[in-house]
């Protein structure tokens, strides 16, 4: 069998690791021959660049940030039946039966849509930072994400308090708040906003004040998804993606002017950004995206298509892509109580 390999979405630590672990059992155990496509969809669509991967191709990359496999967020189904038919002559072309697709909820959404509707042989791995697909207890990319902002955190903390200035951290999460939750809890943070539940700038500065009085300096940790009471997303710009997302971030830098504005107290802010994607995968990520790999090889051996491996407890089990794609796991109201105990 002849199996293809892609990513797509915004790129995220343990890819390799998948790819890694998806070729070497299904080489060794199957006597599988695989190809990679380059850039997620665009990949197909366009057929412009494979990878042909075997276990020397695969060999050290486990550590390594990003994929070499590359990515875009290209959506095909924005070209109707065309880039259904695109897709199905690239895999036509390459001899490819059965294709990993490794992605979060836009990826694997297209995933669902062409193997239920289409009959497209497709097993989906869930991989996003934002830890926001249901149906699987974790994502590879978030254990590093959350580290990464709560050393963020345990930097500013110094500087904050060497300059009495409220200093706000602005993290990803475009609809969950589960980075900011994480990294602002392990991080000691005064102040954690996500989007799940709108946020009072009077109250948030009611926080800022009463931590001042205490002598410490506060620390706002805000996802790029977090919005005011009595406004909407705070953006940069108004430009979506292919998928019809507005670009997030900007929330941060308008919640200083608000804090210093109403407080008089100085507030500066760190945008985060990429660098919660990039660098090297936390031993977490890579067991978990080792482990992923090996069971999507297992499914397509199975034929258990339309399926996507996923984490509950400490197994790896099967689930409908669909199901998680369906809808957002997001922060749960009494989740967010127990870090309230820490504001102000």
């Amino acid at each position: 069998m002849r199996v293809g390999l892609l990513t797509g979405g915004g790129d995220c630590p343990g890819l390799n690791a998948v790819i890694r672990a998806a070729v070497r059992k299904g080489v060794r155990d199957y006597g599988y021959a695989f190809v990679g496509f380059r850039d997620g969809w665009r990949g197909l669509l366009d057929d412009h660049r494979t990878t042909a991967l075997d276990i020397a191709a695969v060999r050290g990359i486990l550590p390594r940030g990003g994929t070499i496999l590359g990515s875009s967020r290209t959506n095909p189904l924005a070209e109707g039946e065309e880039g259904v038919c695109l897709i199905e002559a690239t895999l036509a072309r390459h001899g490819v039966e059965a294709l990993v697709v490794i992605g979060g909820e836009d990826t694997l959404g297209v995933a669902a849509r062409l193997s239920g509707e289409y009959g497209i042989p497709c097993v989906g791995v869930p991989k996003t930072i934002d830890n926001d697909l249901s149906a699987t207890d974790y994502t590879f990319g978030f254990d590093t994400a959350v580290s990464i902002a709560t050393e963020a955190i345990d930097r500013l903390h110094t500087t904050a308090e060497s300059h009495m200035r409220v200093l706000v951290v602005e993290v990803m999460g475009r609809h969950s708040g589960w980075i900011a939750l994480h990294a602002g809890l392990a991080g000691g943070a005064n102040v954690i906003l996500v989007p799940e539940r709108r946020f009072d700038v009077d109250e948030v500065c009611g926080w800022i004040t009463s931590r001042f009085r205490s002598s410490y300096a506060p620390i706002v940790v805000v996802a790029e998804g977090a919005m005011p009471r009595d406004g909407d997303l705070v953006l940069k710009d108004g430009t979506l993606d292919s998928f019809g997302h507005v670009r997030l971030s900007g929330v941060g830098e308008w919640l200083a002017a608000e804090i210093e504005r109403r407080t008089g107290k100085e507030a500066r802010t760190t945008v985060l950004g990429h660098v919660q994607r990039g660098g090297t995968p936390s031993a977490f990520d890579r067991w978990l995206a080792t482990r992923f790999g090996l069971h999507a090889v297992d499914a397509v051996r199975d034929g258990d298509f339309g399926t996507m491996v996923a984490l509950r407890g400490t197994d790896i089990v099967r689930v409908p892509i669909g199901e998680a794609t369906a809808r957002l796991k997001t922060v749960p109201p009494e989740m967010y109580a127990e870090a309230e105990v820490f504001f102000g």
